[in-house]
């Protein structure tokens, strides 16, 4: 049976003073019920203090972009294996912040993925169409498209994917898809994983938008949804542990 999975993305938020109460009050908060899992993606400079908070606790952390690259001359660039030493558990590849606004292709998203894998950590891949391309009626063939590429690099590691349907149009703009909307593609989505990897049928699918403590339990309790990538809201503790325990 799949388990349940929430993802805190801190994005580019944070600063030592306010992790260290945040980090704080989730550790003391969560109660980790039996198949449920709890995680926090935190800026680079911070893995450090998310390690120091949580080790030993039921709650994981993870980093929000890695480099396809494994060691060189790419100035900037963090690998997968430099998280590692972090303790990370998770990565986040594909973000469609990072797809929008630094210009990742899909082909360099299923690199980063693979980069992940090869380090031992667990990449959560996300995917999603913006507002014109679902007015076009382009969701199905924009969201398979991303998830094809991974599918293709990831061969028979696919089942160590997490996967996360995050509509653009729905990211910290206070619009939520429908528990339909969001039931649909994340039925579409497991059918194509399903039919790549029989194991596939058992991948933790996350959504992304604009999720809350009030509508957490109705998108959670979609068929398809095991779990929630949570933007601004894993900034406040009390609201992040109502998602999780949704």
């Amino acid at each position: 049976m799949r388990g349940k999975l929430v993802v805190g993305n801190w994005k580019m938020n944070g600063g030592l003073r306010q992790n260290d109460v945040l980090l704080g009050d989730l550790r003391a908060g969560w109660t980790a019920p039996a198949g449920r899992q709890l995680a926090v993606c935190v800026p680079y400079p911070y893995l450090w203090q998310a390690q120091a908070a949580l080790s030993g606790s039921a709650i994981a952390w993870g980093a929000q972009n890695v480099s396809e690259h494994t060691v060189g001359a790419f100035t900037g660039e963090v690998s997968a294996a430099m998280v590692g030493e972090f303790g990370c558990r998770y990565a986040i590849v594909g973000h469609s912040e990072r797809r929008t606004l630094f210009g990742e292709a899909d082909a360099a998203v299923a690199a980063k993925a693979v980069a992940v894998l090869a380090a031992g950590l667990t990449p959560i891949v996300c995917v999603g169409e913006t507002l014109g391309e679902r007015e076009a009626g382009a969701t199905e063939k924009v969201v398979l498209r991303q998830l094809d590429a991974v599918i293709a690099a990831a061969g028979g590691q696919l089942p160590a994917l997490v996967v996360a349907y995050e509509p653009v149009w729905a990211i910290g703009t206070g619009r939520t898809a429908s528990p339909e909307q969001a039931q649909d593609v994340h039925r579409l989505l497991r059918k194509r994983l399903s039919a790549a990897d029989a194991r596939a049928a058992e991948m933790v699918l996350l959504y992304g938008g604009s999720v809350k403590a009030a509508n957490a339990k109705t998108l959670f309790g979609c068929p398809d949804i095991d779990g929630g990538l949570i933007g601004g809201a894993s900034l406040k503790a009390d609201e992040f542990l109502a998602i999780a325990g949704a």
